[in-house]
């Protein structure tokens, strides 16, 4: 009887693993709290996977105005301006919670990139969605009032329809950074915010964190907003306003043009 000889299997790569190990190129880094993690002008010197934490990214223009870009996450990717050949960072990365880090030199990241098509693939899908993410931000600044655009970002920062996501909580933002996010007046933002909490859509009641009820999808589905009788029931026991005046020289936010709901929500209507 001829003996069986057995082939070893080489072992499959895992993206999950590289970006969660140290290694040659790779260090994980720690920040806390509202610690600054690279600043808009900074030489680039690779990117980083979050594994723990959220990171806020923002820019500032000439004249010192602020803008946030967003909030990123556990899985995300950021600062990887320098694989595609920038030499000073754009934006700023700040920590909003603790955070664990992966610092990923270029190189390294380049070099694995060439030999591990799986690795390759992960970034690219990663890049693909962000790029999508953010055509649909720009849809949102030119199409939706302030109202649904400060409902749909915090349904993105809770993670809201994605898989394996059970509890829909964020770190609270200060008002001025959610303006700053939406686009909008710090005013507006608190005239919405406590509309929401009347109305039973978010929750501050949860420690350090906003709790993302599902039932703000209703404000991102409706081109009304919210539900036209609780809306009347809380606006006639208030004797205030549905929303606040438009700020000069802008357009009442119910004279702004609407759109479909975006992809990505229209899917969890049902």
């Amino acid at each position: 009887m001829s003996k069986q000889i057995g082939v070893k299997k080489k072992n499959d790569f895992s993206p999950q693993a590289f970006l969660s190990t140290i290694g040659k190129g790779r260090d994980l880094v720690s920040f806390q709290r509202k610690k600054t993690i690279f600043t808009q002008g900074d030489s680039t010197d690779g990117l980083f996977f979050i594994q723990k934490g959220k990171v806020q990214m923002g820019v500032v223009s000439e004249s010192g105005k602020e803008a946030v870009l967003g909030i990123l996450g556990e899985s995300d990717f950021f600062g990887e301006g320098g694989l595609a050949g920038q030499l000073l960072r754009m934006s700023s990365a700040t920590a909003i919670t603790d955070c664990v880090l992966l610092h990923i030199d270029k190189k390294a990241m380049m070099r694995a990139m060439s030999a591990e098509p799986k690795l390759s693939a992960m970034f690219l899908k990663y890049l693909l969605k962000r790029n999508i993410r953010y055509q649909d931000d720009l849809v949102d600044q030119l199409f939706n009032s302030s109202e649904k655009r400060l409902a749909r970002v915090l349904l993105l920062m809770a993670q809201f329809g994605h898989e394996g996501v059970s509890e829909m909580s964020v770190p609270r933002l200060s008002q001025e950074t959610l303006a700053e996010m939406v686009g909008t007046t710090r005013s507006r933002v608190s005239f919405f915010m406590n509309r929401f909490r009347k109305l039973g859509f978010i929750n501050y009641d949860v420690g350090d964190n906003l709790h993302v009820h599902s039932s703000l999808l209703n404000v991102v589905l409706n081109d009304e907003g919210a539900s036209l009788a609780e809306t009347k029931s809380l606006s006639a026991a208030a004797d205030t306003p549905r929303e606040p005046p438009a700020e000069p020289g802008t357009p009442p936010d119910n004279e702004r043009a609407r759109t479909p709901p975006l992809p990505g929500f229209e899917r969890l209507e049902k």
